[in-house]
C-alpha cells in the first residue's frame, strides 16, 4: 500500500515545472465550487484546453460555504492537483482514462482569506466567474453587508466582488465579468443577476454600481450535462493507487458524455476558448430546448430513481436501473409521462432518452443515489415539479405519483447527532442533506404528526401546503394528492413488512 500522497513531488521535474508555469500564469478565471462536478466537468475542459496551448491562464477556486474549507484544504496540500478517471462506452467500447489536472494556480478557503478573495477580483486579467453551488445555492436570503468579512450566500459575495472590482477600475466598462454560473436552474444566469441585484438593493449600493452591473457585466444562461460520480469504492481506489503509485483523496470519477451548452454569441469563443479544443460546448441562440430535456428528462430521472430508490434500500443508479420493478418504473415514467408534457419533437425526445437509459447503465461508475439525493427539495422543484404541473387537471400518472411519495418519505425526518436522519423501509438510517431551515420545518410536521397520532394523509397534506418548498399551496393546485401519495407510501411500507415477515 503506498503512502505517497499526489503533490508536485509526483509528477517529476517536467512537472514541477508545468506547475511553475501554471502559478505564474494570471488568473483568467475565478471558481466558486470546490466539488466533485466541476472538477470533472470545467476544470476538465480547460486543462484539455490548456494542454493544447490554446488557454493560458489558471483558475482560482474557493468554496461557496464554510463547510466546505476541508476539501478546499485537502485540494491544497496537493498542490491543487487531482486525478480524474473518466469511465465508460464510447462507440459501444469501453474506455478508461486518467488524467492528473493541472488548472488551478491558487487554492484557498475566502472565509480566512478574504482579502485574497477581494484582490483576485480587482486582478486586471481575471474574466470569468463559474459556479456550481448546487440549485439551493443561487437563491436570495436576506443577510447584512459586514465590511471585511464574505457574505454567507454565493449571490451576496459575487455582489461583493463585482463591487471591489467596480471601486477598483472605477467603473470601468471593460473591466466586466463573465460569469457562468452551471447550476442546474433553468435561465440559472438570469436567476444569479436577480438575486445580485436584490443585495444591491438591500446595501444601497450606488446606482451607476447597479448600471455598471447591468451594462457591462454578462450572466451566461447554461446547461451542464455530464454524470460526475466523486471518489469510487475504497477497492478500486486502493487498487488505482497501487498502480499509480501515490494516493489522491481528491480522486474523481466521470463518464465520457459532456455537453456544455451556453447562450451566448460564437464570438465568446474568445473569453472560453473550448470549442476550438474539440470540446463539446456549444454557444446558442435559444437554451431552452437543451434546458428543458436534459433536466426533466435526466435529472428528474435522476431524482425520481435516488429518492425511491433510497426509501427502498437501494444503494446505486445502475442498481436502480437493473431492479426488475423501479428500473422498469424509471423507463416508463420518461417514456409515458415526461415525455409527453414536453413541447419538443416526440422523436427526438424518446432518442434523447434511449441514450441517457445507456448512460445510466455505465457499467464502470457506481453512481451513489444518497450523492444525487442532496438538495432534493430544490432539485425536485427544477426537475420534476414542471412534469406534474402538466398533469394538475388530471390524476397525477403513477411514475410521477411515486416519486413525490418518494420524496415526502425520505424527507420523514427528525434532528439527531449527525444532522436530519430518516430510516428507510428496512429500518437503515441515512442522513439528509438540505437547506437546514427547511429540513427544520419538515423535521416540525413530522413530530407533531407522531405526537398527535396523526394520519399519514394529514401529514401529507400539511408538507404539500407549504409554499416555501413547492412555490405554490400543492393541495390547491391537485387536490387528491395527499392521499394518493399516501395510499402509495402505505403500500410499500405493507409490502416490505410481508416481505421481511
Amino acid at each position: 500500500m503506498t503512502s505517497v500522497r499526489l503533490g508536485q513531488e509526483v509528477l517529476g521535474e517536467s512537472g514541477k515545472e508545468r506547475l511553475e508555469a501554471l502559478r505564474s500564469a494570471p488568473v483568467t478565471v475565478l471558481q466558486i465550487g470546490e466539488g466533485n462536478f466541476l472538477r470533472g466537468f470545467v476544470d476538465l475542459m480547460l486543462y484539455e484546453s490548456r494542454k493544447k496551448g490554446i488557454y493560458t491562464g489558471s483558475v482560482a477556486v474557493v468554496q461557496p460555504r464554510p463547510g466546505g474549507k476541508p476539501k478546499i484544504e485537502a485540494l491544497a496540500e496537493q498542490d491543487g492537483l487531482y486525478t480524474v478517471v473518466v469511465r465508460g462506452l464510447e462507440a459501444g467500447k469501453p474506455v478508461e482514462r486518467k488524467e492528473v489536472v493541472e488548472i488551478f494556480g491558487r487554492v484557498f478557503d475566502p472565509y480566512s482569506n478574504w482579502e485574497t478573495f477581494l484582490d483576485i477580483a480587482k486582478g486586471p486579467e481575471l474574466r470569468v466567474v463559474v459556479s456550481n453551488t448546487t440549485e439551493a445555492g443561487i437563491a436570495y436570503r436576506p443577510e447584512a453587508l459586514v465590511d471585511g468579512q464574505p457574505a454567507v450566500s454565493y449571490p451576496g459575495k459575487l455582489t461583493q466582488l463585482l463591487y471591489a472590482r467596480y471601486l477598483a477600475f472605477d467603473g470601468d466598462k471593460t473591466r466586466g465579468l463573465y460569469i457562468f454560473p452551471c447550476e442546474l436552474l433553468e435561465r440559472n444566469g438570469d436567476a444569479l443577476k436577480e438575486c445580485v441585484l436584490h443585495y444591491c438593493k438591500d446595501w444601497d449600493l450606488p446606482e451607476a454600481f447597479v448600471q455598471w452591473v447591468l451594462e457591462h457585466n454578462r450572466f451566461l444562461n447554461s446547461l451542464v450535462d455530464r454524470i460526475v460520480t466523486g471518489y469510487p469504492d475504497e477497492a478500486q481506489a486502493e487498487a488505482w493507487f497501487k498502480e499509480w503509485g501515490y494516493r489522491d483523496p481528491m480522486l474523481t470519477t466521470a463518464e465520457p458524455y459532456h455537453l456544455w451548452v451556453i447562450e451566448g454569441e460564437p464570438e465568446l469563443e474568445n473569453v472560453l476558448p473550448l470549442v476550438r479544443s474539440g470540446l463539446n460546448v456549444h454557444w446558442v441562440e435559444e437554451l431552452k430546448p437543451y434546458q428543458q430535456r436534459k433536466v426533466r428528462i435526466l435529472n428528474g430521472a435522476h431524482t425520481l430513481m435516488a429518492l425511491v430508490g433510497l426509501v427502498h434500500g437501494l444503494k446505486e443508479v445502475r442498481e436502480t436501473m437493473e431492479h426488475p420493478e423501479w428500473g422498469a418504473l424509471v423507463k416508463r415514467t420518461i417514456g409515458q409521462e415526461i415525455i409527453p408534457s414536453l413541447p419538443y419533437d416526440k422523436q427526438e425526445l424518446e432518442s434523447y432518452a434511449e441514450e441517457v437509459a445507456g448512460r445510466f447503465l455505465n457499467p464502470f461508475i457506481r453512481h451513489r443515489l444518497s450523492d444525487i439525493a442532496m438538495n432534493s427539495l430544490s432539485k425536485f422543484k427544477t426537475r420534476l415539479l414542471p412534469s406534474i404541473a402538466f398533469y394538475y387537471e388530471n390524476d397525477l400518472p403513477d411514475g410521477l405519483l411515486h416519486g413525490l411519495a418518494g420524496l415526502l418519505r425520505y424527507y420523514k425526518i427528525a434532528s439527531g447527532e449527525d444532522g436530519f436522519e430518516g430510516h428507510d423501509l428496512n429500518g437503515e438510517r441515512y442522513i439528509v442533506k438540505d437547506d437546514a431551515v427547511l429540513l427544520e420545518t419538515i423535521a416540525e410536521v413530522w413530530a407533531a404528526a407522531e405526537g398527535q397520532h396523526q394520519p399519514l394523509q394529514e401529514t401529507l397534506r400539511k408538507l404539500l401546503a407549504l409554499e416555501q418548498l413547492w412555490g405554490v399551496d400543492l393541495n390547491a393546485s391537485a387536490p387528491g394528492l395527499a392521499e394518493a401519495a399516501a395510499n402509495l407510501i402505505a403500500q410499500w411500507e405493507e409490502t416490505d413488512h410481508e416481505q421481511r415477515s
